[in-house]
């Protein structure tokens, strides 16, 4: 499930750098999910929401904001630098917190080789993001000033990442709320947030409507199913192991962005692939 999400994670990534859009593209993604995973949200919690009482709905709320400002915050370090700098060093700071944060908060033991797993996943990720290269002096001021937005933007991200994880986690193991049933209100929860960007400025929206709803779609349509694989896999390993294993999203990303997008140190990316591979290996043997 978790290799599976990683696919469908990075598909999603691309599509979004893609599109270059910024708030109205949240907006456009929000009600595109709305509509589009509604029969599937009203089956799950036909029977389940009615019993729902403060504390869901709370966790239920406070996941929803925290998504809303991390996937602000990831378009806006999309638009700032390059996906091969936001996106590993976003997915390494977030498992990396989550591993971190998992024991105190739900109660997890992180064993040495699953420690060893978290250490590769997030080295690997270093190194996939350009590693000490990114802050090489034979880098141009422009260039290295891109690199260094990206990694500021990526490390906050992350920090939501692990924030929204942690959360969802406690969602799902804790209180049994369906993983379709957080990641939906989740999703539904951007419109209302969404909606004073969009009424301030209605014909930039009806344009980047015209412009992005593909990329909307894509994003729409393989997000929360790769999320909610994500869940329901952590309803069955701890969240400390299924929060790194995600970053095999990496590869991915590092392959199709590298040919779609023409971004280039290959050689380096190996290498950090293999630390990942050797990391969840690790995550995956640890008891």
């Amino acid at each position: 499930m978790v290799l599976v999400a990683a696919l469908m994670h990075a598909v999603w990534n691309v599509a979004a750098k893609k599109a270059g859009g910024d708030g109205k593209f949240v907006m456009i993604g929000a009600v595109l999910v709305a509509v589009l995973w509604a029969p599937v949200a009203i089956y799950a919690g036909l029977d389940e929401v009615p019993g729902y009482g403060p504390r869901e709905w709370a966790v239920i709320v406070a996941s929803g904001v925290v998504h809303v400002v991390y996937f602000n915050v990831l378009l806006w370090g999309y638009r700032v630098s390059d996906l091969t700098v936001v996106y590993p060093v976003a997915r390494g700071t977030g498992p990396l917190l989550t591993a971190l944060l998992a024991g105190p908060l739900l109660g997890e033991r992180l064993s040495p080789v699953a420690a060893f797993g978290v250490l590769a996943v997030c080295g690997g990720v270093f190194l996939v993001a350009g590693g000490p290269r990114m802050f090489a002096r034979t880098l141009d001021q422009k260039q290295r000033a891109r690199v260094i937005a990206g990694v500021r933007a990526g490390a906050l991200t992350g920090a939501f990442i692990s924030g929204y994880t942690l959360i969802d986690g406690y969602a799902v193991k804790e209180l049994g709320i369906s993983p379709i049933i957080i990641d939906y209100f989740g999703n539904l929860l951007r419109v209302p947030l969404m909606l004073p960007l969009v009424l301030r400025d209605r014909p930039a929206f009806v344009a980047a409507v015209r412009t992005q709803w593909k990329q909307g779609l894509i994003v729409a349509t393989i997000g929360p199913l790769g999320y909610v694989l994500v869940l329901y896999a952590a309803k069955l390993a701890p969240l400390s192991h299924v929060a790194p294993a995600r970053e095999v999203s990496m590869l991915f990303a590092a392959l199709i962005g590298g040919k779609l997008l023409g971004e280039g140190d290959r050689a380096l990316r190996l290498v950090g692939a293999a630390c990942v591979a050797g990391g969840v290996a690790s995550l995956a043997l640890a008891r």
